[in-house]
């Protein structure tokens, strides 16, 4: 048979589309994966204030803490992408579980600073791969159709993970103690281990090829890093997740000291801000799915109004429960943004290149919240707090437009492949 037959011959077949079932599972072992991972992102912010009166360590030093994590985090982010093309994902992922395990253990051991580095070591070297390995299966084994709420599913469960950690250690800290919040957290991470092997077969991704991966990337492994959208991309993730940072690390001790809240109100309304976080991208899913060629509009139109809503927060005109409203708020705008993101950074990604596109541009997120710690932990000290929440305010208005730049390169490539395919 020649080579036309041939492909109308496949043509011809019909192509049984996935069950809603499997890809339901798929996005729910995912989901759990990236739960845990943002559980992880908060092993040691909620409990600075402890650690600050326990062990008598500033805010600089606490937020270098974070520093090192999302260093250690970044770095090894952008290094895992290419370790998931080679050897798979789910490997991968059994060993960043493994890693979160051994976080939480040292920290019910921890007696200070020291200590405390250790669980922001391993926790970091277990955060690393997250995305690379999330994308790459999300992207290989959810069908097309689905995706949009796929990701929005993704991001619904990173901040519902955001959002127990800082209820779960301010509870842990009023029924019992610091160090048996972290042994409860062990037995957390054991039991997502357990989940994540019975359901193996679900999480195996194919190896790409070198000489394959690199056709549509430069010719090489690394060239796609000569693409301007990546690095569009990058920055996006940077400037955007810095404001996330002063909320997830110091909204807490702001609260704090601007209205005398106490420390379980505090954490609680860390909490409200990643529950309407994750109730807006269950809403911005839909949105993802309708309007994929606009993703970059529609995230430069949330993170906008994020930006605003975190300035009014900054003024306190408000008072106490007007700021701790408007915050919540602040999440819901951005969560509604969050599937768009993902699906403007799925559009600006070349194909065969995946895992490595992933790990370069959300390293960025990483490298966001390694440096917002050493510029905001400084004005802390000094005691500019609401300094701190403009600048979160600022930085979300850098990343808008960041996001469209992201979205008029991407369009430009897409109208460059056209004309050439024509």
């Amino acid at each position: 048979m020649n080579p036309a037959a041939s492909t109308l011959a496949a043509a011809a077949v019909p192509i049984t589309p996935t069950p809603l079932r499997q890809d339901a599972r798929i996005i729910g072992l995912v989901g759990l994966a990236h739960a845990s991972s943002h559980f992880a992102h908060l092993l040691l912010p909620p409990l600075f204030p402890v650690f600050a009166v326990q062990f008598g360590l500033s805010f600089s030093e606490l937020g270098f803490l974070m520093t090192v994590f999302f260093f250690i985090s970044g770095v090894g982010q952008a290094m895992s992408g290419f370790l998931v093309d080679k050897v798979g994902a789910r490997p991968v992922l059994f060993a960043a579980l493994g890693c979160f395990l051994a976080a939480c253990l040292a920290g019910s051991v921890a007696q200070g600073w020291g200590g405390l580095l250790v669980v922001a070591v391993f926790a970091g070297l277990g955060n690393a791969p997250f995305h690379p390995v999330d994308f790459s299966i999300l992207n290989q084994r959810v069908s097309g159709a689905r995706l949009g709420y796929a990701f929005s599913a993704h991001g619904l469960s990173g901040n519902l993970g955001w959002a127990l950690a800082p209820a779960f250690f301010a509870l842990m800290v009023a029924f019992s103690n610091w160090r048996n919040a972290y042994l409860v957290a062990a037995c957390m991470y054991v039991g997502v281990i357990v989940v994540m092997y019975l359901g193996r077969d679900k999480l195996r991704t194919e190896v790409v090829v070198h000489h394959r991966a690199t056709q549509d990337v430069g010719g090489s492994a690394v060239g796609f890093l000569k693409l301007p959208v990546v690095w569009w991309c990058f920055s996006f993730f940077l400037l955007s997740t810095m404001t996330l940072a002063v909320v997830q690390n110091y909204a807490s001790p702001i609260l704090k000291a601007l209205f005398q809240v106490s420390f379980e109100t505090a954490a609680m309304t860390i909490t409200a801000y990643m529950l309407c976080g994750a109730l807006g991208m269950l809403i911005g899913g839909f949105v993802a799915a309708r309007m994929p060629r606009r993703s970059d509009r529609v995230v430069a139109l949330c993170m906008t109004a994020g930006a605003v809503l975190m300035a009014v927060c900054a003024s306190g005109l408000m008072g106490a429960s007007g700021t701790m409203v408007a915050l919540a708020a602040t999440g819901f705008a951005i969560g509604v943004g969050g599937p768009s993101r993902d699906m403007m950074i799925k559009r600006a990604t070349p194909k065969g290149a995946t895992g490595r596109v992933y790990g370069i541009v959300y390293s960025g997120l990483d490298t966001g919240f390694a440096v917002a710690p050493l510029v905001f932990g400084v004005m802390m000290d000094k005691g500019w707090y609401r300094a701190v929440l403009l600048g979160g305010a600022f930085t979300l208005l850098l990343a808008v437009g960041a996001a469209l730049g992201v979205g008029l390169r991407t369009r430009a490539a897409e109208g460059a492949a056209g004309a050439a395919a024509a």
